[in-house]
């Protein structure tokens, strides 16, 4: 059951994002789940303001998600999670792949549709890192899911 909370918490945030809501309450919570989302809330995805970029010279740094919540931590608590727009999937792995450090890009490269943008994120003794920093870490572990 452990698992399938975050699967849950994920496919609502996209059911969400789908149709057109601000904001998501997710419950039951843990600190995986709490984890993942920081991941999502820290990492930058390019977006470019202008279709022209050499006469403006601008890019745009936009968040997946805006911003979260967790109220009530200690009982079941829940997650409030405010939404910008941005997110087009994101899935956990029921199955908790295990993956050594070298493999990580090959299965980046598999796994999300495109090089630009994306994260895989892996849980690895050094906590839970999406796969830029597991690499630049040189550190392998399971893979939690991943978004773009």
């Amino acid at each position: 059951m452990g698992r399938r909370i975050l699967n849950d918490a994920l496919r609502a945030i996209v059911n969400a994002e789908r149709r057109g809501k601000a904001s998501v309450e997710l419950r039951p919570i843990s600190t995986v789940m709490s984890s993942f989302l920081k991941i999502m809330k820290d990492r930058d995805a390019w977006a470019i303001e202008n279709q022209n970029i050499s006469k403006v010279g601008k890019l745009l740094f936009a968040k997946d998600i805006k911003n979260f919540q967790v109220q009530d931590p200690h009982r079941v608590g829940r997650i409030t999670v405010e939404l910008q727009g941005r997110i087009k999937d994101c899935r956990a792995l029921t199955y908790r792949q295990d993956i050594k450090a070298k493999d990580i890009e090959a299965y980046r490269l598999r796994i999300l549709p495109t090089r630009q943008y994306g994260y895989v994120v892996i849980t690895t003794p050094d906590g839970v890192l999406d796969h830029e920093e597991a690499i630049g870490r040189n550190v392998g572990g399971q893979v939690l899911g991943y978004f773009h």
